[in-house]
């Protein structure tokens, strides 16, 4: 007991003293010779006496509290609000007392565990900074809701200091007009705050971590003139920074009355804009897709570049919604029709596709001895092709079909639809994978099982959302359509908007299915395209400029993605992995496409192929997750990002090789 006291003081002269001279008086205690030791014993004594001076100033404080709020009580001249304020001002300040000396003991109790522990055993340090981080963090939060508190008596003692002047004199009819307005306003911040600070900070999952506030423009910090309360008052977003470098921006401001724009948001969406012309257009010049250029410029502004992106999720949300619309798009030029046409053919090509690929991803971790679990994970992200690069392919070339034959651009694009099913397969497993690679299965038989019942699952999601396609196709969609055109009365705004607003519906239904949300954005235009050629032509007037312009940001947020300096690196591995890729895919594509084509068209296995022959930008999504829950390490992320980016970027080059192979050059009409 005696050792826990001498600490203690030792503790609290820490806070008297300097700490050489704490340190030096520490180093004498604990040799305990001679004058040495006398001397320790008067200096443990005397801070002694110092910490028991102090801990009965503190009680016959806390005493004189309790009478001053015994006393408040008793005073009738005082109203009930009143009353209750002053009462909780003096039970902060009896909180403030006891939370100091509560972390004086908690400091004397930490410093004899770090004592008592072995500095060899990093194990035990590392719980003991755990324990010492988690302590702070409640302090912290305990500090935040003392702040607030002293905040709130300030502001009341200010409107009392208020409404006592006010009593003194006369009202003018605008003052009292103002008055009535701010108390309403008040009882408006009232009813719109969330108070979700208070709300989720003791959930389950929730914890408190330290993080920077950096304000938006540096300038602002330069500026003079500026009071502290003009600063705390301003209207920009301020971003934070936690201890893993994540960067976060305001979402929803605790008032919700003032507007609020996210600039830096603005700032990367003007960027991206600006930039993609030049290299669209010079990629135009050089005879090259321009989406290579969008993706260089998404290079350029990337980390890996001038790094000026500073709200790259927001940039790639907004490029997400340029994949819906293409593949809505998409589905405008797939009629029903050629969707039955070649149904069956995506769905056993897709799936044959699939498992080829897996299988031969087994037989390649077997021989390099990897994790069967990273093994299927690795090839069903590859087995996956990019359906918004393919489909800007075909929209520039000639994709009419003869009579009795099938149509390699209506095949083409019912395997990569089937695809984004299985995607949504791929994301229903991923926790079943993560359960397997952790060893939480009891057995490989349960593991199996689980995908099992997932696969039958988004099977009988599949059959429901065709069956309510099936209804909307009969019963919804033309007289909504012609609602839609009467109303629009060649304004197109409305048009739009009803579009727009279908496409959503769609993807909700079929998000909330567990499906795919990309397939409801096909399957709102295929339903479209249901209702006629002058339907589907009016729409996609409508639609292709919001089209056109989100997949410029969509392939601007892929080269965010691309880092030259790791490709450059491992040049010569990467190029190797990606050349064996693609011509696996491409030979793969062949022999399933030669199993399953009618013998009339099989001459269109080699386009169908040349397009398969990539990787899905979707393989970004799948890696960052399955690295986030540990099933693939930082390193094969990284060869799956960069093999995947140059699939993408081979894909053009492949394609043009197949077409002026395959399809027949038009003819000139002789001259006159």
């Amino acid at each position: 007991m005696w050792a826990l006291f001498a600490l203690l003081c030792l503790s609290l002269a820490g806070a008297l003293q300097p700490g050489n001279q704490v340190a030096q008086h520490a180093i004498k205690l604990h040799r305990g010779k001679g004058a040495a030791a006398a001397h320790g014993h008067r200096w443990v004594a005397e801070n002694c006496r110092r910490l028991s001076g102090l801990l009965r100033q503190k009680s016959a404080a806390v005493r004189k509290l309790e009478a001053a709020a015994a006393a408040v009580q008793r005073d009738r001249a005082l109203s009930d609000a009143e009353k209750l304020f002053q009462v909780h001002t003096l039970e902060v300040f009896q909180k403030e007392l006891n939370e100091s000396e509560r972390s004086v003991f908690q400091a004397v109790l930490g410093l004899q565990r770090v004592m008592k522990g072995d500095f060899r055993d990093v194990v035990n340090m590392k719980e003991s900074s755990r324990q010492r981080l988690e302590a702070l963090r409640e302090a912290a939060i305990k500090e935040e809701e003392e702040y607030v508190e002293l905040v709130a008596a300030e502001k009341h003692q200010q409107e009392a200091l208020k409404v006592a002047q006010d009593r003194n004199k006369t009202l003018s009819m605008l003052d009292e007009i103002l008055e009535d307005v701010r108390k309403a306003a008040d009882r408006l911040e009232e009813e719109i705050e969330d108070h979700v600070f208070d709300n989720n900070k003791q959930m389950k999952g929730v914890n408190v971590e330290a993080v920077l506030r950096v304000e938006e423009d540096e300038e602002d910090n330069k500026r003079k003139n500026m009071s502290r309360q003009v600063a705390e008052g301003d209207l920009g977003l301020s971003m934070l920074i936690d201890s893993q470098n994540n960067q976060y921006v305001l979402t929803k401001p605790r008032d919700s009355t003032i507007p609020r724009a996210d600039h830096h948001f603005i700032k990367d969406l003007v960027s991206v804009v600006i930039l993609s012309l030049p290299c669209g257009w010079l990629c135009t010049l050089m005879g090259l897709p321009p989406m290579f250029g969008y993706i260089v410029c998404g290079v350029l502004l990337g980390p890996s570049g001038l790094n000026s992106i500073k709200s790259m999720v927001q940039v790639e949300t907004l490029g997400e919604l340029g994949v819906f619309f293409t593949l809505f798009v998409v589905g405008l030029e797939f009629s029903p029709e050629r969707l039955h046409k070649v149904w069956k053919i995506s769905v056993q090509g897709s799936c044959y596709l699939s498992l080829l690929m897996v299988g031969a991803g087994l037989l390649w971790g077997q021989m390099f001895r990897l994790h069967p679990t990273q093994t299927v994970f690795i090839s069903s992200c590859l087995s996956l092709s990019s359906t918004p690069l393919v489909s800007r392919f075909l929209s520039v070339g000639n994709r009419g079909d003869k009579d009795g034959e099938l149509d390699y651009s209506s095949v083409l694009l019912g395997m990569l639809v089937m695809q984004d099913v299985q995607l949504g397969l791929f994301i229903a497993i991923m926790p079943t994978l993560i359960q397997v690679g952790n060893g939480d299965m009891d057995s490989a038989l349960m593991g199996g099982l689980r995908v099992l019942v997932l696969l039958a699952q988004v099977l009988v999601s599949f059959a429901v959302v065709l069956l309510l396609c099936w209804l909307l196709r009969s019963h919804l969609i033309g007289p909504f359509y012609r609602k839609l055109h009467a109303e629009s009365k060649g304004n197109k705004e409305i048009l739009v908007l009803g579009t727009t607003a279908f496409v959503f519906l769609m993807l909700t239904m079929t998000e909330f299915l567990h499906v795919s949300m990309e397939l409801g954005c096909f399957l709102a235009g295929a339903l479209l395209s249901s209702q006629g050629h002058m339907v589907t032509s009016e729409v996609m007037s409508c639609v292709e400029p919001i089209r056109d312009f989100l997949a410029i940001i969509f392939f601007a947020s892929i080269g965010l993605h691309v880092f030259p300096t790791f490709v450059l690196y491992e040049l010569t591995i990467l190029l190797v992995l990606t050349l064996s890729l693609v011509i696996m895919k491409f030979i793969m594509a062949v022999l399933v496409l030669s199993a399953i084509l009618p013998l009339g068209s099989r001459h269109i296995r080699w386009l169908v192929s040349a397009g398969l022959a990539q990787v899905s930008e979707f393989s970004f999504v799948l890696g960052s997750r399955a690295r986030r829950a540990g099933i693939i390490s930082r390193e094969v992320y990284l060869l799956v990002l960069s093999v995947t980016t140059l699939s993408l970027l081979l894909a053009p080059v492949l394609w043009r090789a197949a077409t002026l192979r395959c399809l027949p050059r038009p003819e000139r009409k002789p001259s006159t």
